[in-house]
């Protein structure tokens, strides 16, 4: 029985310790993670694991065999280095390093000391590739003499401009992230790759110090044949496809759909071999399709394993590492071949070109130089939050930030008047540093979320009380509190919203995140009633403009970017507001008199409907963006049988509920005049500049 450790306790952590419970004679035996409780929270899912917070202090006490390496990227070199000098086979997450210069260390290391070393690059593993690779390596496409792959796909952190992840801090950083996944399949199939030339696409400005490629095309020479890449990321339509011509066939895995098919000649005539030959390749297809939706519906259902393709390349992947070392031979996926995909990232981000310089930003109006912030905003690094930084630093507002991540943010959170704090606002102590000595807090923070209801309700109601009682210690003048419309009930019978309008008095028939807000708006204005906390409530409505997605899920339901499936038939007004109307009124609310312990909804005078903002936003991308409208006892229905699908497979969840599903179709009428008069407030209200602000921005 090997004992295996696990340095690093993130969610990819959580896919190597599901894969490892399936392996024979594979124990889980510590987990290693510097984070306070991190590595205990994963600890206590695994019976007879214990927990440490350095890889020295696992060695040091003996407790595991084999490793693998699941910290950020840019220490990989450094924790698999020490697990060498200590003669422990390590598997290390891909990429194996952070730059050419440590792999190729790593690689002499091991050969040095005899130390198996791998990489986990799963998707050389991947159900569909493994066909493809059958089937060239059979001699059914003939002699292979080209391979071309597109590696087209979305990229969450992009969509939601979380540029503080460590990808985003160089161009060759994006590579080794991303571009390692098709490189590893092209160099199974190619060879190693010898030499490449770069066609870049546009550059993408994070800040004036980063900058990325999210696309190029690459000719590659390898050991065996030339292929071709198009790598793009934060693309809207996800494509990942590897093609391989041969002189009597053609093999395509489709990696997104997990498909593996062939175009082949049959021995008919041309007309009859176009349409047998067309009508195989279709039933391919067609056949891997309908075994995938099968496939799924059996796990859904707990009546097979888990079987999605990523897992099965993550088991194929770690269960190759742990057999090769049982029988004593290398992993067929060593340092060595982990060392030729940094190489080859490295002649790719060489043929990069230097951005050009962003055009230098219009300054912000001179505050006083050594001034105190005067105003905190917690959570201030989001969407709002950077909206609302550059309207105090445009009016000479002094502001300390305090936000989980600090990293790749943009420029404005540099000026001399800001002052940035790393922490979270579960951190009693992280809150008083941020706002230490200023006199007015904003809270953006919704303190995040959990695996289950009350997870989710500790975690935004815990943490927006910590805050009120930091505030009420340190004595700040004014608390103002980011809510949302969310909170409230928004169905047809809601009648007219106003600020006073109470948060939903049936809670518990909200989803989650509902009733969190709902929860956190109550617990505030009980602690101003009793203990005197100086707080102003804000609920935006659906807030759009420049550095979100303009795809809402107020509109309806999204499985995909093109389709909206509607919250009902999608013609009543919605409250839009602009970010930067709200954070128009969230200065304003900082400064306003006399409206502590009051709720003010931010929803600006121009409301369009679904089907109107879709059909604008469809015009303006250029994209055949449709909207589908559902009743609500449809959705509801639809919703009660997933929920039933999930309890026939033995998983726990609240039942759905009708009441949350009219909330979210939005028919309430909104009255905002509370706001504009003691706030004195003014939303966009021509429609063009809306169109413009809201919409139009996302055009490229």
């Amino acid at each position: 029985m090997s004992r295996i450790a696990l340095i690093g306790a993130g969610n990819i952590a959580r896919v190597h310790a599901e894969v490892l419970r399936t392996i024979p004679d594979a124990r889980i035996a510590a987990i290693v993670d510097p984070a306070p409780g991190r590595a205990a929270a994963l600890t206590r899912t695994l019976p007879g694991a214990a927990d440490y917070e350095s890889v020295e202090a696992a060695l040091a006490a003996d407790a595991f065999d084999r490793a693998h390496v699941l910290v950020p990227p840019d220490r990989h070199a450094e924790i698999a280095a020490a697990l060498i000098r200590a003669a422990k086979p390590t598997l290390v997450e891909k990429p194996l390093a952070h730059d050419a210069a440590a792999a190729r260390a790593l690689v002499e290391q091991a050969r040095a000391a005899a130390v198996p070393l791998g990489v986990n690059q799963n998707f050389v593993h991947h159900p569909a590739f493994v066909r493809l690779r059958t089937a060239v390596r059979a001699g059914e496409l003939g002699r292979p003499d080209h391979l071309s792959c597109i590696y087209n796909v979305p990229l969450r952190q992009m969509a939601a401009r979380q540029f503080g992840h460590w990808m985003f801090a160089s161009p060759g950083n994006l590579l080794l992230e991303q571009a390692v996944h098709p490189l590893s399949q092209i160099a199974t199939l190619a060879g190693s790759v010898e030499e490449v030339s770069v066609l870049p696409g546009q550059a993408w400005t994070i800040s004036s110090e980063r900058t990325i490629y999210p696309a190029f095309d690459a000719l590659l020479r390898c050991a065996a044949m030339h292929a071709t890449l198009r790598f793009a990321v934060g693309g809207a339509f996800p494509f990942w496809q590897i093609t391989v011509v041969g002189d009597d066939g053609v093999g395509v895995a489709d990696i997104i759909g997990n498909r593996f098919y062939m175009h082949r000649r049959t021995r008919w005539l041309e007309a009859a071999d176009n349409f047998l030959s067309g009508a195989r390749t279709a039933a391919a297809i067609g056949t891997a399709g309908a075994r995938n939706g099968a496939g799924y519906a059996l796990s859904m259902l707990r009546l097979k394993p888990r079987s999605d393709p990523f897992f099965l390349s993550m088991r194929a992947s770690i269960g190759e590492f742990h057999a090769a070392l049982d029988a004593g031979t290398p992993p067929p996926l060593d340092a060595a071949f982990g060392k030729m995909l940094v190489e080859a990232c490295e002649r790719i981000a060489a043929q990069l070109p230097a951005a050009p310089a962003p055009a230098p930003a219009a300054a912000p109006a001179a505050a006083p130089a050594a001034v105190q912030p005067e105003i905190a905003i917690l959570g201030g690094t989001g969407f709002v939050g950077t909206h609302l930084v550059r309207l105090c630093l445009k009016r000479g507002r002094a502001v300390s930030v305090m936000a989980r991540s600090i990293a790749g943010l943009p420029d404005i959170f540099r000026d001399a008047h800001v002052r940035l704090h790393r922490g979270d606002i579960a951190d009693p102590e992280a809150v008083r540093r941020a706002i230490a000595g200023t006199r007015v807090v904003v809270n953006l923070a919704h303190g995040g979320g959990g695996a289950s209801r009350a997870e989710v309700l500790a975690a935004m109601v815990g943490g927006a009380e910590i805050v009120a009682r930091v505030c009420l210690e340190t004595g700040v003048r004014r608390l103002v509190h980011i809510g949302s419309i969310a909170g409230l009930y928004l169905g047809p019978d809601a009648g007219v919203v106003t600020g006073a309008t109470p948060p939903d008095p049936q809670p518990d028939q909200r989803a989650d995140y509902a009733a969190a807000k709902a929860a956190t708006d109550l617990l505030l204005l009980e602690l101003h009633r009793e203990a005197g906390l100086p707080v102003v409530i804000l609920r935006p409505g659906l807030v759009v403009g420049e550095g979100t997605s303009p795809f809402h899920s107020g509109l309806g339901i999204f499985n995909n970017e093109q389709h909206c499936i509607g919250w009902n038939d999608g013609r009543n007004p919605l409250p839009f507001v602009l970010a930067e109307d709200v954070a128009d009124a969230i200065l304003r609310a900082c400064d306003a008199p006399g409206i502590e312990g009051r709720c003010y909804n931010l929803v600006g005078d121009v409301r369009p409907s679904a089907r109107e903002y879709l059909a604008d936003l469809a015009a303006a991308l250029h994209r055949p963006l449709r909207f589908h409208a559902q009743s609500p006892w449809r959705l509801f229905a639809v919703e009660l049988g997933k929920w039933g699908i999930k309890r026939a497979g033995g998983r726990t969840a609240p039942p759905p509920s009708r009441r949350d599903v009219l909330s979210r179709g939005l028919r309430a009428r909104f009255d905002t005049s509370d706001a504009k008069r003691d706030l004195g407030w003014s939303p966009v209200a021509d429609p063009a500049r809306f169109k413009a602000r809201a919409i139009e921005v996302h055009a490229r």
